[in-house]
């Protein structure tokens, strides 16, 4: 069985998206992932199909009913699979997550709208929470695919150099070395002489100096987290 995912939404027409094109969209093709979206408002509720009313306690917008999301959710084959909720209060995604969700049977993504979703199905329904970073975007639906890409790609046969993954940032705890490809000189910068001399140690050894060099510049709280691991 291939990994699966579902995606609830208000707006399924934003799916696949960037998801049915490159690798992901060939992977979805060749039928090493499948996609199911279903629209929350199929669950809404009158002539108009309401999904959301007031907040209770006063205050701007609009919350997601409980009693609407939980038949969306309810209508879907759990089989397994993590159901995750993108909010920017979640727990900020992790590379490590995402190979976990890789290696699993897939995941069910609930993208929220409005001020948010009503407590009371988050806790019964044991959502995940998860956030992309601390920002707030309009819905869930871009934070799910950018999910459901970083976990796409690491699906065995999705990327065509089977050791990519390996040296790429977070990987290991740090960001990615510098790359470069030809010409040998551009506006007058050229490559790295180490990495023209085919010593593949020595090359090992720069890569691995740029990594930790760049981390510790531009990411202190990994840097930290590497060095505590290190010791």
């Amino acid at each position: 069985m291939s990994w699966s995912a579902t995606i609830l939404t208000l707006f399924p027409a934003m799916f696949p998206g960037p998801l049915g094109q490159s690798l992901c969209g060939k992977a979805l093709a060749n039928g090493l992932w499948s996609l199911e979206v279903k629209d929350i408002r199929e669950h809404g509720l009158g002539k108009h199909r309401t999904v959301d009313d007031t907040p209770s306690g006063g205050g701007p917008g609009m919350v997601m009913r409980p009693d609407v999301a939980a038949a969306a959710i309810d209508a879907v084959e759990r089989q397994e699979r993590p159901l995750i909720y993108l909010s920017p209060r979640g727990k900020p995604l992790t590379q490590s997550r995402v190979k976990a969700l890789a290696d699993g049977p897939g995941v069910i993504l609930f993208c929220g709208r409005f001020e948010g979703l009503d407590e009371r199905v988050i806790e019964a329904r044991q959502m995940e929470e998860i956030s992309l970073g601390d920002f707030v975007l309009a819905g869930g639906e871009i934070a799910a695919q950018a999910l459901l890409e970083a976990s796409v790609r690491l699906i065995p046969g999705v990327l065509g150099a089977q050791d990519s993954p390996s040296e790429e940032s977070f990987s290991a705890g740090l960001l990615e070395y510098p790359q470069y490809t030809r010409p040998q000189e551009f506006e007058g910068r050229t490559i790295p002489e180490v990495l023209n001399n085919g010593n593949h140690k020595e090359i090992a050894k720069w890569r691995q100096a740029q990594s930790e060099s760049l981390t510790r510049a531009r990411r202190p709280d990994l840097w930290t987290l590497y060095e505590k691991d290190k010791s």
